[in-house]
């Protein structure tokens, strides 16, 4: 369903297509604002605990958002945006 790789980029990319805050996203994961603002700050890779990361994609699958890792095809249908590697 999703890579357990997420990037603090990623995570906010995609808090901005849902257009919702760190709390909304805190909330529909079941983890705290702290975790949330954590994974944001995170310098390139998110570091967190398992079980809240698989939270955090989950919750963006269920709200709509495929977080894609590179190499990986899209499985989706729809919008989106990805990065190019230059």
């Amino acid at each position: 369903m999703f890579g357990a790789m997420l990037t603090s980029a990623q995570l906010k990319a995609a808090r901005a297509l849902l257009g919702v805050d760190q709390g909304d996203l805190a909330k529909a994961a079941g983890v705290s604002l702290p975790t949330i603002q954590r994974m944001e700050a995170s310098d390139g890779i998110v570091r967190a605990q398992v079980d809240s990361l698989m939270k955090v994609l989950a919750a963006l699958d269920h709200l709509g958002v495929e977080v894609v890792g590179p190499e990986q095809p899209s499985i989706g249908r729809g919008r989106g945006v990805r990065l190019k590697d230059v």
